[in-house]
């Protein structure tokens, strides 16, 4: 449970800084850094907070893109017809 009030917390910041509600900080920083934008020096920001896990914000993008933070019947990108 704390786990997900952290998540919470965090996509909460993001879109205040203007991301997608669903999105974690740490994976649009990369994002952002990937693309180059002013916001990227996030990135390095955010990694060395979590200076004990390797590549933090690129494995919270891969995160994101295998909806590991969903329920499992909610990680399915296909939508099953009844």
């Amino acid at each position: 449970m704390i786990k997900q009030i952290l998540i919470a917390f965090d996509q909460l910041l993001n879109t205040l800084i203007g991301g997608c509600a669903d999105e974690t900080l740490s994976s649009h920083a990369y994002r952002m850094h990937r693309d180059g934008k002013p916001w990227g020096f996030l990135r390095r920001v955010i990694d060395a907070i979590f200076f004990w896990q390797t590549e933090h914000c690129y494995e919270s993008y891969i995160s994101e893109k295998e909806r590991r933070q969903l329920p499992p019947e909610f990680r399915s990108t296909r939508i099953p017809t009844t």
